[in-house]
């Protein structure tokens, strides 16, 4: 199945945040966050506690698309999902990285619940 959702981008070409979704990215090693005016998702934080808790290298970055050329896996995130890979933004395709996705949810899954 093929979704769409709408990126927004700031006035200086710097990717920041989906529709109703957190982005993240991933360069290999790093789970890279955009540094851009964004609402902090409740999953977003979940999973950078839990990825600081596993001392997987997190950083926040400005990703335009000249920069996204560059990076190997690119997620959305929303309160229902920890992760899904976006296979391209704009022109700008991007292999599926499934370690990657693998990872958030891994990270997502090590949250330990809470009662209430």
């Amino acid at each position: 199945m093929l979704a769409t959702t709408l990126i927004f981008v700031d006035n200086f070409g710097h990717l920041s945040e989906a529709t109703i979704w957190n982005l993240v990215f991933w360069d290999g090693e790093t789970v890279i966050w955009p540094k851009a005016k964004i609402l902090d998702g409740t999953m977003m934080s979940i999973v950078q506690r839990q990825l600081e808790h596993i001392n997987i290298p997190q950083r926040h970055e400005a990703i335009t698309l000249k920069r996204l050329r560059e990076l190997s896996g690119a997620a959305v995130m929303n309160s229902w999902t920890p992760g899904i890979s976006i296979s391209a933004i704009g022109s700008v395709t991007i292999a599926e990285a499934k370690p990657f996705i693998r990872l958030l949810h891994e990270a997502f899954e090590a949250e330990p619940a809470d009662t209430i």
